[in-house]
Protein backbone atom coordinates (compact mmCIF):
# COMPACT_ATOMS: atom_id res chain seq x y z
CA UNK A 1 0.00 0.00 0.00
CA UNK A 2 2.96 2.43 0.56
CA UNK A 3 4.07 1.73 -2.60
CA UNK A 4 1.11 2.49 -4.17
CA UNK A 5 0.38 5.68 -2.11
CA UNK A 6 4.09 6.75 -3.00
CA UNK A 7 3.87 5.89 -6.77
CA UNK A 8 0.44 8.08 -6.42
CA UNK A 9 2.35 11.03 -4.79
CA UNK A 10 5.43 11.00 -7.27
CA UNK A 11 2.74 10.86 -10.33
CA UNK A 12 0.54 13.12 -9.04
CA UNK A 13 3.44 15.55 -8.41
CA UNK A 14 4.84 14.83 -11.55
CA UNK A 15 1.42 16.00 -13.59
CA UNK A 16 1.71 19.38 -11.41
CA UNK A 17 5.06 19.65 -12.52
CA UNK A 18 4.43 18.27 -16.35
CA UNK A 19 1.70 21.49 -16.47
CA UNK A 20 4.24 23.56 -16.04
CA UNK A 21 7.15 21.59 -18.10
CA UNK A 22 6.45 19.05 -20.93
CA UNK A 23 8.38 15.59 -20.00
CA UNK A 24 8.82 14.19 -23.52
CA UNK A 25 9.91 10.31 -22.33
CA UNK A 26 7.41 10.35 -19.64
CA UNK A 27 3.41 8.37 -20.64
CA UNK A 28 0.71 7.93 -18.76
CA UNK A 29 -1.37 5.03 -20.35
CA UNK A 30 -4.79 3.10 -18.32
CA UNK A 31 -3.19 4.15 -14.67
CA UNK A 32 0.43 2.82 -15.70
CA UNK A 33 3.33 5.01 -15.63
CA UNK A 34 6.72 4.87 -18.26
CA UNK A 35 9.48 6.35 -18.51
CA UNK A 36 11.47 5.90 -21.61
CA UNK A 37 8.44 4.08 -23.42
CA UNK A 38 4.89 4.68 -24.79
CA UNK A 39 3.72 1.22 -23.91
CA UNK A 40 4.09 0.71 -19.85
CA UNK A 41 3.03 -2.52 -18.87
CA UNK A 42 2.93 -2.32 -15.14
CA UNK A 43 2.34 0.59 -12.96
CA UNK A 44 5.80 1.84 -13.48
CA UNK A 45 7.74 1.27 -16.61
CA UNK A 46 11.29 2.35 -16.82
CA UNK A 47 13.01 1.39 -20.11
CA UNK A 48 16.83 2.70 -19.71
CA UNK A 49 18.71 2.60 -16.42
CA UNK A 50 17.56 3.86 -12.89
CA UNK A 51 20.17 5.19 -10.62
CA UNK A 52 19.06 4.66 -6.96
CA UNK A 53 20.67 4.24 -3.68
CA UNK A 54 18.45 1.91 -2.07
CA UNK A 55 15.58 -0.39 -3.36
CA UNK A 56 13.21 -2.19 -0.81
CA UNK A 57 12.06 -5.44 -2.13
CA UNK A 58 9.50 -6.48 0.16
CA UNK A 59 8.58 -10.61 0.56
CA UNK A 60 4.89 -10.53 -0.09
CA UNK A 61 4.30 -14.40 0.30
CA UNK A 62 7.74 -15.37 -0.84
CA UNK A 63 9.95 -18.02 0.96
CA UNK A 64 13.32 -17.13 2.63
CA UNK A 65 15.43 -19.80 2.50
CA UNK A 66 15.91 -20.73 5.89
CA UNK A 67 14.87 -23.92 4.65
CA UNK A 68 18.22 -25.41 3.46
CA UNK A 69 18.68 -25.49 7.13
CA UNK A 70 16.02 -26.23 8.45
CA UNK A 71 16.02 -29.67 6.20
CA UNK A 72 19.60 -30.50 6.89
CA UNK A 73 19.85 -30.20 10.74
CA UNK A 74 15.75 -31.29 11.30
CA UNK A 75 15.55 -34.06 8.18
CA UNK A 76 12.93 -31.60 6.95
CA UNK A 77 11.08 -28.53 6.52
CA UNK A 78 8.05 -27.36 7.68
CA UNK A 79 8.55 -24.34 5.38
CA UNK A 80 9.40 -25.88 2.32
CA UNK A 81 8.66 -29.97 2.54
CA UNK A 82 8.91 -30.19 -1.12
CA UNK A 83 13.15 -29.37 -0.78
CA UNK A 84 15.61 -31.71 -1.14
CA UNK A 85 19.40 -30.78 -0.84
CA UNK A 86 20.97 -32.48 -3.27
CA UNK A 87 24.27 -34.58 -3.24
CA UNK A 88 27.48 -33.05 -4.76
CA UNK A 89 27.63 -36.26 -7.39
CA UNK A 90 23.80 -35.33 -7.70
CA UNK A 91 25.12 -31.49 -8.52
CA UNK A 92 27.76 -32.56 -10.71
CA UNK A 93 25.78 -34.44 -12.94
CA UNK A 94 23.01 -31.80 -13.28
CA UNK A 95 25.17 -29.60 -14.22
CA UNK A 96 27.31 -31.02 -16.19
CA UNK A 97 24.25 -32.01 -18.08
CA UNK A 98 22.39 -28.55 -18.17
CA UNK A 99 25.33 -26.09 -17.67
CA UNK A 100 23.71 -24.23 -14.65
CA UNK A 101 22.16 -24.94 -11.53
CA UNK A 102 19.13 -26.69 -10.25
CA UNK A 103 16.55 -24.46 -10.08
CA UNK A 104 18.19 -21.00 -11.97
CA UNK A 105 17.02 -20.24 -15.14
CA UNK A 106 19.41 -21.26 -17.69
CA UNK A 107 20.93 -17.99 -19.33
CA UNK A 108 18.85 -18.76 -22.21
CA UNK A 109 15.74 -18.47 -20.49
CA UNK A 110 17.02 -15.15 -18.79
CA UNK A 111 17.65 -13.45 -22.26
CA UNK A 112 14.23 -14.31 -23.12
CA UNK A 113 12.08 -14.16 -20.17
CA UNK A 114 14.49 -11.69 -18.58
CA UNK A 115 14.69 -12.04 -14.49
CA UNK A 116 12.47 -11.07 -11.07
CA UNK A 117 15.23 -9.68 -8.67
CA UNK A 118 13.10 -11.07 -5.23
CA UNK A 119 12.59 -14.58 -7.20
CA UNK A 120 16.25 -14.53 -8.32
CA UNK A 121 18.42 -12.96 -4.92
CA UNK A 122 16.37 -15.73 -3.17
CA UNK A 123 17.19 -18.53 -5.03
CA UNK A 124 21.28 -17.40 -4.97
CA UNK A 125 21.04 -17.15 -0.89
CA UNK A 126 19.66 -20.87 -1.72
CA UNK A 127 22.52 -21.82 -3.39
CA UNK A 128 24.83 -19.92 -0.68
CA UNK A 129 23.09 -22.02 1.94
CA UNK A 130 24.07 -24.96 0.27
CA UNK A 131 27.08 -24.04 -0.68
CA UNK A 132 27.77 -23.75 3.58
CA UNK A 133 25.98 -27.09 3.91
CA UNK A 134 28.91 -28.62 1.39
CA UNK A 135 31.60 -26.86 2.97
CA UNK A 136 31.14 -27.97 6.59
CA UNK A 137 30.16 -31.75 5.07
CA UNK A 138 33.33 -31.22 3.32
CA UNK A 139 35.33 -29.77 6.46
CA UNK A 140 34.24 -32.49 8.25
CA UNK A 141 34.77 -35.37 6.03
CA UNK A 142 38.69 -33.71 6.25
CA UNK A 143 38.90 -33.70 9.42
CA UNK A 144 38.00 -36.89 10.26
CA UNK A 145 40.90 -38.00 7.51
CA UNK A 146 42.79 -35.99 8.98
CA UNK A 147 42.49 -37.72 12.71
CA UNK A 148 42.90 -41.21 10.65
CA UNK A 149 46.47 -39.94 9.38
CA UNK A 150 47.28 -38.44 12.53
CA UNK A 151 46.74 -41.88 14.28
CA UNK A 152 48.47 -43.96 11.23
CA UNK A 153 51.86 -41.47 12.02
CA UNK A 154 50.92 -42.49 15.96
Amino acid sequence: MKNILLLFFVFASLQCFAQRRSFKNMTEKNGKIGIGTKTPDELLTVKGKIHTQEVLVDLNGALAPDYVFESYFSGSSEKNPGYHLLTLDEMATFVEKYHHLPGVPSAKEIETDGLYLKKMNLLLLEKIEELILYTIQQQKEIDALKEKVSKIED
